[in-house]
């Protein structure tokens, strides 16, 4: 049986979860995914991890293929995964509606869980948030971060108690079992993403690639694409 290797942002796993077993039943094949900070599956691509399938911001797709590490023309849009704002399932609701409203919430949070600020796209945005709202340092104490945006919302929703918060990418907040949506980032802090699926320039399976990456774009899919926290490109 031939095996698909995905490397992925977070943000998608819901979405390849959802139309994988259909896809691995109509092509006799088993699909592996890699999930987690954008910057890191650059890095294991990079490195020669087996890859047939990338699935990415669509700017560092657009990098990747001008590097010729992903296939030029490969690309398909699966869609727009917003930032947003999680708190504990059963937290009090917040206004988090401007910027002031949002500072206060986090001047009172017992934690702030969110993604590597290093690697991951919302971990690198929600960093600059905080300092643009004057807490990098103020809060430092009281910042958790982890591998990637499942991880972070994982680890929240195992806090201590319900005066804990968090920020990552919608798509991996309505993925996680015991956490929920407060709301979007506030302008001008929002963030938006494009996620764009293109096959490895070095796939041992292009063709099964391509394929995946049609069905994710596909029209069929598109409750899927919503369900999992995708807007439309």
């Amino acid at each position: 049986m031939k095996t698909l290797h995905i490397l992925s942002g977070g943000a998608a796993h819901a979405l390849v979860r959802a139309l994988q077993p259909a896809f691995e039943a109509r092509h006799g094949c088993r699909i592996e995914g890699t999930f987690g900070a954008v910057g890191l599956m650059k890095d294991k691509l990079l490195g020669g991890e087996p890859c047939d399938l990338l699935i990415l911001s669509a700017a560092l797709i657009r990098d990747l293929a001008a590097q010729d590490h992903a296939v030029a023309g490969s690309a398909r849009d699966l869609g727009v995964a917003k930032t947003g704002v999680a708190v504990r399932a059963g937290a009090a609701e917040a206004d988090i509606g401007s910027p002031e409203a949002l500072k206060a919430l986090l001047e009172r949070a017992s934690g702030i869980y969110f993604p590597d600020p290093a690697k991951a796209t919302a971990g690198i945005h929600f960093m600059k948030v905080l300092q643009g709202l004057g807490l990098a340092e103020a809060a430092a104490t009281r910042l958790h971060t982890f591998p990637n945006g499942a991880t972070a919302m994982g680890a929240l929703a195992k806090a201590p108690d319900l005066g804990a918060v968090g920020c990552t990418q919608v798509t991996e907040i309505l993925d996680t079992p015991g956490v929920r949506l407060l709301g979007l980032l506030p302008p001008p802090y929002e963030l938006a993403t494009v996620y764009t699926a293109a096959v490895a320039a070095r796939a041992a399976e292009p063709e099964l690639a391509a394929a995946l990456a049609a069905a994710l774009s596909d029209a069929s899919a598109e409750g899927a694409r919503k369900h999992a926290g995708f807007e439309p490109a």
